[in-house]
């Protein structure tokens, strides 16, 4: 099982959902880099057309 954080409440937990609000949890942080990522330009190309 993985930590897991609610956005809303900034509370951590094991649950798939906040024991303080109910909504959905989400992982605190990204997943390790790895250099031989065959995704990660169309991931990269993603990010930005959300952030722009």
């Amino acid at each position: 099982m993985k930590l897991k954080k609610c956005k809303a409440c900034e509370i951590y937990t094991l649950k798939d959902e906040c024991p303080g609000c109910g909504k959905k949890t989400l992982t605190p942080r990204p997943g390790p880099f790895s250099p031989g990522d065959r995704h990660g330009k169309h991931r990269r190309k993603e990010k930005l057309k959300k952030e722009g």
